[in-house]
């Protein structure tokens, strides 16, 4: 029995498949709608082009129960999968799982992992997060901006605004000062206590949406972080008419495409993007860790996993 990757699988049907050259995947639950497959695979096939090496790599979609990770990532290390990635709540899970062991720096601030290297050892893992790469790559291509210098007003305090907050706070980017608002206040102040030790200079506040502070910066970058948005009846997580003009607006969902906090900010005539580009540049990140691992001076096709990624979306 051959893998496809255009169908949802499942770890029990590992042990009775077979698959040429290199096997990638995504894992998450549920996991159907996931344009990753189609994303990585048109780069891949790109990649292809000028690297003979790709034309056997495939990407596919795995749904897993969170309670059968731990055991699946060993499976999938045993059949010699060379990379997988993970979607909440799989990121924390695998970055709490044993095997995982060797992660790198970045993730480690973040808590999670979102992209695993197999390494030879048995059951061993080298876990990263591209989210934070993703999320700077995306805003510099959608918005023409950068986190250097900027005010950002982050909306969130879950693993997704985390990871957002770290990369703020990198000492490579040094935003001016991060806001980050969140309506339960108990997780809001836990967050800031985990971000303490990378505030050097005073740059972060916290607040809840429902009390924007007078004092927030003007021209500030708004980052959605949350949930809310995903359900047709969500209520936006911030009123941006409440807020100093932001230079722009950047959520990370992106089914729906438009969000109403993205339909208010048109009103607004305020630049704006959804999640797809961050989704194709923290994928395509994750592609490179996987792909210099066998060919060090692959580049990844980013456009091609854009287009990709867009008609998958279209067509969902």
């Amino acid at each position: 029995m051959d893998l496809s990757s255009d169908r949802v699988h499942t770890p029990d049907e590992l042990e009775r498949l077979s698959f040429p050259g290199t096997a990638l995947a995504v894992l998450g639950h549920p996991i159907q709608h996931s344009l990753s497959p189609a994303m990585h695979n048109a780069a891949l096939a790109e990649m292809a082009r000028t690297h003979r090496e790709f034309a056997t790599w495939r990407y596919y979609k795995f749904d897993v129960h969170p309670d059968d990770l731990p055991r699946a990532l060993d499976r999938f290390h045993a059949r010699g999968f060379h990379g997988l990635n993970l979607t909440v709540p799989h990121k924390v899970i695998a970055f709490e799982h044993e095997p995982a062991k060797l992660i790198a720096p970045a993730a480690r601030l973040v808590g999670a992992v979102n992209t695993l290297l197999r390494k030879e050892a048995p059951g061993v893992w080298e876990g990263y997060n591209t989210d934070g790469a993703g999320l700077v790559a995306a805003i510099r291509a959608e918005l023409g901006l950068t986190l250097s210098g900027m005010p950002v007003i982050l909306l969130g305090a879950g693993g997704a605004a985390r990871a957002a907050a770290v990369e703020c706070l990198d000492p490579r980017h040094r935003c001016a000062s991060l806001w980050i608002a969140n309506r339960t206040r108990n997780h809001l102040d836990a967050l800031l206590a985990r971000l303490q030790p990378l505030d050097d200079n005073g740059r972060l506040h916290g607040f809840t949406p429902q009390s924007p502070p007078a004092d927030l910066p003007a021209g500030a970058l708004v980052i959605n972080a949350t949930s809310a948005g995903l359900q047709p009846g969500d209520a936006p997580p911030i009123d941006l008419a409440r807020l100093p003009r932001p230079a722009g607006v950047y959520d990370m969902i992106y089914n729906p495409p438009e969000t109403l906090l993205l339909r208010r900010a048109a009103e607004l005539d305020i630049p704006r993007a959804n999640g797809l580009s961050m989704l194709v540049h923290q994928g395509a990140h994750a592609l490179a860790i996987w792909a210099r691992a066998r060919v060090p001076d692959v580049t990844v096709p980013v456009a091609a996993m854009e287009r990709a990624a867009r008609a998958a979306a279209h067509a969902a």
